[in-house]
């Protein structure tokens, strides 16, 4: 790796000037916020632990602010963007501002839920200032579709970082809780103020940390199976399991021999169970010779969850540096 180019982090002026030359205005539509802060991005790459010989992804680029200081410590790095306008952009300022870099630099155009290779080897670590808008789903699509990424540090809307790294029992404990739990151990990792974007977000925005399981999670069940659970479970957070899974099992009474078989008491809520114990739940789905009738009250549809943990469901990316 060579060493640090004078001057090569992007600064506020170079920020602008740059968005004024290529006739670029963040959208909040692909929830664009630019980094304008070299500092900033200088701390979420030692906050990332990038190393020296880390191949490092990149979700939205935007004008390269974080892309320039990822690499400057990382062996390579591949950067996913999907405005058109700064992926033709963007190898250029890494050509102008590291040329000793550039050959250590790849660039994917396209939307990061569509990505299902990278190239050059495979990558150890992901750190992106994630589009707010579809945070989650593009944090778990790339954790699915790239085991190899062991490290992963994202800067995401601060309440979104509350709740990925929410433990059971915790009042924002949700659907991306446990679905990020099922690849990591998860953790906030520090926050970052409003200032050092352009324009300003309304919301402050949160680092959080995911290091991949050394061991997956031991169940039978697949991830597909265990994520259907975790789905119907906070459908209605508000319902016991006996009603919340009540359309999983195929009955409330179908639900209960599952949760009963899984060690789980049915009058149990959602956010009190951990990864493992959804997992044991899957494991003991009904056949579907059970009854399929119940005339408990708790079956009727319920409250939903809160819209911002829905947000897994989201298709669409844009560039969120």
């Amino acid at each position: 790796m060579s060493t640090t180019e004078p001057d090569a982090l992007l600064g506020p002026a170079d920020i602008r000037e740059l968005a004024a030359k290529l006739g670029v205005r963040p959208t909040k539509q692909r929830g664009q916020n630019f980094v304008i802060d070299a500092n900033t991005v200088r701390r979420i790459v030692r906050t990332a632990e990038v190393r020296p010989d880390d191949v490092v992804v990149e979700v939205g680029p935007g004008l390269g602010s974080l892309t320039l200081a990822l690499l400057e410590a990382a062996d390579r790095v591949v950067a996913v963007e999907i405005d058109d306008v700064l992926a033709g952009a963007l190898p250029a300022t890494v050509a102008a501002r590291l040329p000793g870099r550039a050959d250590r630099f790849a660039l994917v155009h396209s939307d990061a839920m569509l990505v299902r290779e990278l190239p050059g080897p495979a990558p150890t670590a992901l750190v992106a200032n994630l589009p707010y808008n579809v945070a989650v789903p593009v944090l778990l699509t790339m954790l699915e579709r790239f085991p190899s990424i062991e490290r992963t540090l994202v800067m995401v809307q601060a309440e979104v970082a509350d709740r990925l790294a929410a433990r059971p029992g915790n009042k924002v404990y949700g659907v991306p809780s446990v679905k990020a739990n099922w690849y990591a151990d998860v953790k906030r990792a520090g926050s970052i103020g409003r200032n050092v974007f352009w324009p300003a977000p309304n919301v402050d925005s949160g680092l959080v940390s995911l290091v991949r399981r050394t061991e997956p999670i031991a169940t039978s069940a697949s991830r597909t199976e265990v994520f259907a659970v975790v789905d119907a479970a906070f459908a209605q957070r508000r319902k016991t399991l006996r009603a919340a899974l009540s359309g999983w099992a195929g009955s409330a009474p179908a639900a209960e021999a599952a949760l009963v078989a899984a060690g789980i008491s049915p009058k149990t809520r959602g956010e009190a169970l951990t990864v493992e114990e959804f997992a044991a739940i899957a494991e003991n789905k009904p056949t579907g010779d059970e009854p399929a009738t119940d005339s408990s009250s708790e079956s009727k549809p319920g409250a939903d969850e809160p819209a911002g943990n829905k947000s897994h469901g989201n298709k669409s990316t844009g560039s969120g540096e």
